[in-house]
């Protein structure tokens, strides 16, 4: 169940991050994927500031914060 909920959170975040980075999102699959990626990109950038979050919709937030640096960084580099 673990995993299923993993990949929940992790579309979740990928297309809100899509949402609010102005962009159409990546499809399912690529939503996953920029959840997955921003959630550990998320949970770096917090560890690194000490913020701790706990439960789903805490799990949500980083991986949203996190997908919506990973698509700010992707952005920044396609206009280069």
């Amino acid at each position: 169940m673990g995993i299923v909920m993993f990949l929940i959170i992790g579309g979740v975040a990928g297309w809100l991050a899509g949402t609010l980075m102005k962009g159409g999102g990546f499809g399912l699959l690529g939503n996953i994927i920029v959840g997955i990626i921003g959630a550990v990109l998320g949970g770096f950038a917090f560890g690194l500031l000490g913020i701790t979050t706990d439960g789903i919709i805490g799990s949500l937030i980083t991986a949203t914060i996190g997908a919506v640096i990973l698509l700010f960084i992707v952005g920044i580099v396609k206009k280069s």
